[in-house]
């Protein structure tokens, strides 16, 4: 926590002199590492308590993220990252566990910058984090990081073609009462305490009328709900962030168990998350 720490206030002041809008710009080929340790039971167990993940059996399917965060903060906040870190919003993410990973497994972390590519609200870039136990690669994702600015490129990609075309026909499953708090406790859970997330003030300073949900314990809450983390078949998991949840919400999880598909509805349908789940034959 206190290399995260360092990492957070080093954001902040280098955030303002990094200008956005260059996808040509120069990646670091830097590639932090965590070495292989286990699991420690308290972080662990506070995580599962808000995001609804069971009290025991194998890591959530969203854990390996948040241990490798400090490490993709240290890469995001150093002086040859081109995109300012203040204000990043998470836009997607896919998981490909290759096996369960049991919490008493020694976990090694690393992570890397893999493209900055133009978005029709900025310039988004492309993290990767690996996972391995005694050098066996057991759990990878890639993840989309947008930094809004204005952009004249109207034929730019939001990156979201591969959701599902009818996510406000899935059906209701769960009714949840988001708290105004959320992302202040979220954040000290899981270490992310970006701006938009912790205070309608801070949020307001990034073009958010109130604090919003984090992206991840969205997905977490909703593969928590489905079990998905637990399911011996799944070969991989796709969420996209379609718009952010303002705090404090009441928002409805909704899935189709046949089609593999899922959504986060907010009020009057709106969709703030989809997401799709492949599974081995």
């Amino acid at each position: 926590m206190t290399s995260l720490s360092a990492s957070l206030v080093r954001g902040a002041l280098t955030s303002p002199f990094k200008r956005a809008g260059r996808p040509d710009a120069a990646l670091p080929p830097d590639r932090p590492t965590r070495p292989a340790a286990p699991v420690a039971p308290g972080p662990l167990a506070a995580y599962g308590r808000i995001c609804g993940f069971a009290e025991s059996g194998p890591l959530p399917l969203t854990y390996p993220h948040v241990l490798a965060f400090p490490l993709t903060m240290r890469l995001m906040t150093g002086r040859t990252f081109p995109l300012p870190v203040l204000g990043l919003v998470h836009t997607w993410i896919e998981i490909t566990p290759h096996r369960a990973v049991q919490p008493s497994e020694p976990l090694e972390l690393a992570v890397y910058a893999d493209g900055l590519t133009p978005h029709r609200r900025g310039t988004e870039v492309t993290m990767v984090t690996e996972a391995r136990v005694d050098g066996e690669p057991v759990w990878e994702s890639r993840s989309g990081y947008l930094s809004r600015h204005a952009t004249t490129d109207a034929a730019a990609s939001p990156l979201t073609a591969s959701a599902p075309d009818a996510v406000g026909d899935l059906p209701a499953v769960a009714e949840w009462r988001l708290p105004g708090d959320l992302g202040r406790r979220y954040g000290s859970i899981s270490g992310d305490r970006n701006p938009i997330h912790l205070h309608p003030l801070t949020a307001r300073l990034f073009g958010f009328p109130r604090a919003i949900a984090h992206g991840m314990w969205t997905a977490a809450r909703c593969l928590a709900e489905s079990a998905t983390g637990e399911a011996p078949e799944l070969s991989s998991v796709r969420v996209e962030f379609k718009a952010p949840v303002l705090l404090p919400a009441t928002v409805t999880y909704a899935a189709d168990a046949a089609d593999h598909t899922f959504a986060l509805r907010g009020a009057k349908g709106r969709v703030h998350l989809v997401g799709t789940v492949a599974r081995t034959a």
